[in-house]
């Protein structure tokens, strides 16, 4: 099956819930309880991966370049002493057509980041910066609460939760 659009691009959304009745054990569900901040409750796309502990650097690079309906995940190891996307780098990824923005970790202006047409779950938010040395690693297999994820692959987010290709 393919990804069905975005809601953005004038279709119906994509109900995670009805998706795994469809597609039962192809799929693997993150039960850990992100919280849905973006201005858009339902999005999906081809994956891209950063590995990184915080330090935002490589999420600020990499949204700025042609995201073509892709969702960005963050592995932050779970961290919310520090905001690893903030309103200015959500920003760019709206102009740059990114489809969302999964963080293992959390962000920062969580109320401009709910007015953006851009998906967003988190953790939680802290006003706090992270470093800016470009740690990390892009285009990786990251594992979150269990699920690994593999760039390419495809993801579902909506205010129920992720589902993920296996």
């Amino acid at each position: 099956m393919s990804a069905a659009p975005t809601p953005a691009e004038g279709t119906a959304a994509v109900n995670t819930a009805d998706l795994y009745d469809e597609r039962g054990d192809e799929l693997a569900s993150v039960s850990l309880q992100f919280q849905t901040l973006g201005g858009r409750s339902h999005f999906s796309g081809q994956v891209r991966t950063i590995r990184c502990f915080q330090d935002n650097a490589l999420v600020k690079s990499t949204l700025a370049t042609p995201g073509n309906g892709n969702v960005l995940v963050v592995d932050g190891a779970g961290s919310l002493d520090t905001a690893l996307m903030g309103d200015m780098i959500a920003e760019s990824a709206v102009a740059n057509g990114w489809a969302g923005v999964v963080i293992n970790g959390a962000i920062r202006d969580r109320e401009a980041i709910a007015a953006l047409d851009l998906g967003v779950k988190a953790l939680g938010s802290n006003p706090r910066k992270s470093a800016k040395a470009g740690a990390g690693e892009v285009d990786v297999d990251v594992e979150i609460d269990g699920v690994t994820i593999h760039p390419g692959s495809m993801i579902w987010c909506d205010p129920d939760g992720i589902l993920v290709e296996r």
